[in-house]
C-alpha cells in the first residue's frame, strides 16, 4: 500500500502565516455530543459528474458481486469495503457521532441471468436483470469533529473510492485496490478538503480485515489540527484579480505543455473544463466569488474543491488532494517561493 507524496511538505507554510499548532489545538475539536449514534448523511452531493445516490441496502440486495475470472474468487464488494471503513472509524473515534454513509456510483454493468438470455428484452422482467456498478464513492461525516473557517463550518469526513476499471478482472485473483480518506467536509458547499497525510491513492489489499487495519493507521496518522491550521492560513493570503487571471490562463497552458515541459513544474490536475468552471464561480458564486480586486486563497481553494466535483469518481480524490498542493504552492509562491512561481508570474 502507498500514499501520495507531495512535493513539499503543507506544514512548511503554517509559520508564514499562524501561530504554533500546539497553542492553535485546543480551538479545533469542538465536542457536540460524545454519544455514538448514527445520523443521516447531508443532502447535497459531495460529487456530481455522472453519479447518482444509492443505499446500502441497494448494494446488498439489488447488485451482485463480480469475480475473478480465470479462477472464479470473488472480489470485495462495495459494501464490504464501506463496512470495513466503518469499522476503522469506530475503532479510532469509538465515543463520537458517526453519519451514515453517503454512497454515490457510476458506470452501471447490466447483465441478464441464464434463464433470460433468450427473452426479448421487452419481456424481461427486473428478477431476470444483474447490475453492478463499476465505480462507487462514500463519504460519512463525524460532526463530533469540526471547526469553523471564514463562517464555514468543516466536518471531520472519512471515505473512499473503488473503481473496478481499475482492476483486472480477467486474471487470477489478487491485490485490490481501493483509495480511502480522512479530511473535513466545507457543510456550506459539501466540497471535500483532502490533504496528502490524509489519503492513500493506491491501497492495494487482498481481504476486509487488511483494509480495517490499513484505514485504521491511515486515521491515526492523520494530523487534522495542521491540516486545520493549514486551510485556516488560506484566509490571510489574498491573490489580486490580475495575479488570479495569470494563474486561471496558466492553468490552461499547462494542458497543452510538452512532457518534459510539465515535468519541470508542480502537478496540476484539473482539467480545463474544470478551470472553466472555476473562472465562472469566481463572479457569481455567492460564498467564493470575488470581493472586490482580490480574493482570499480560502476562496480560491474552495473554487477549485467546488470544480472538482465535476470529476468522475476514479479521478476525484487525486484532484482534491491535488488541489490542496496546489493551493498551498500558491501560497508559498506568492510569499517569493519560486515553486509555484510559473502559475501567477
Amino acid at each position: 500500500m502507498e500514499r501520495t507524496a507531495m512535493n513539499q511538505p503543507a506544514t512548511s507554510l503554517l509559520p508564514l502565516y499562524v501561530q504554533p499548532v500546539e497553542e492553535y489545538h485546543n480551538s479545533i475539536l469542538v465536542p457536540i455530543n460524545r454519544v455514538n449514534q448514527e445520523l443521516e448523511p447531508m443532502t447535497l452531493p459531495f460529487i456530481e459528474a455522472n453519479t447518482k445516490p444509492v443505499s446500502c441496502d441497494h448494494l446488498k440486495t439489488d447488485c451482485i458481486i463480480p469475480v475473478f475470472s480465470k479462477d472464479n474468487e470473488i472480489t470485495i464488494s462495495h459494501q464490504s469495503f464501506i463496512a470495513a471503513i466503518q469499522e476503522a472509524a469506530y475503532r479510532v473515534f469509538p465515543f463520537e457521532t458517526i453519519s451514515n454513509p453517503s454512497i454515490r456510483v457510476s458506470h452501471i454493468v447490466k447483465g441478464r441471468i441464464p434463464e433470460a438470455i433468450h427473452k426479448p428484452v421487452s419481456q424481461l422482467l427486473e428478477s431476470d436483470k444483474t447490475i453492478y456498478y463499476e465505480r462507487m464513492m462514500f463519504c460519512f461525516d463525524i460532526p463530533t469533529i469540526h471547526q469553523d473557517i471564514d463562517g464555514c463550518t468543516l466536518n471531520l469526513t472519512i471515505g473512499g473510492v473503488r473503481a473496478y476499471n481499475e482492476q483486472n478482472l480477467y486474471a487470477k485473483k489478487s491485490p485490490e485496490k481501493f483509495k480511502v480518506f480522512i479530511g473535513f467536509k466545507n457543510l456550506v458547499c459539501c466540497n471535500l478538503c483532502v490533504s496528502t497525510d490524509g489519503y492513500m491513492s493506491n491501497l492495494r489489499v487482498m481481504d476486509t480485515s487488511a483494509l480495517v487495519n490499513a484505514a485504521e493507521s491511515l486515521f491515526r496518522s492523520y494530523c487534522m489540527e495542521q491540516h486545520l491550521a493549514l486551510m485556516a492560513a488560506y484566509q490571510s493570503c489574498n491573490m489580486t484579480e490580475r495575479q488570479f487571471a495569470q494563474f486561471l490562463g496558466r492553468c490552461r497552458m499547462y494542458q497543452y505543455l510538452s512532457a518534459k515541459e510539465k515535468k519541470s513544474l508542480p502537478e496540476m490536475m484539473m482539467t480545463d473544463t474544470q478551470i472553466g468552471l472555476v473562472t465562472r464561480s469566481y463572479y457569481e458564486d455567492e460564498h467564493f466569488g470575488k470581493d472586490g480586486d482580490a480574493i482570499s486563497l480560502w476562496k480560491v481553494y474552495n473554487l477549485l474543491t467546488g470544480a472538482n466535483k465535476s470529476s468522475y469518481i476514479d479521478n476525484f480524490l487525486d484532484r482534491a488532494s491535488n488541489a490542496t498542493d496546489i493551493t498551498t504552492g500558491l501560497a508559498r509562491a506568492l510569499r517569493g517561493d519560486s515553486s509555484y512561481a510559473w502559475f501567477i508570474q
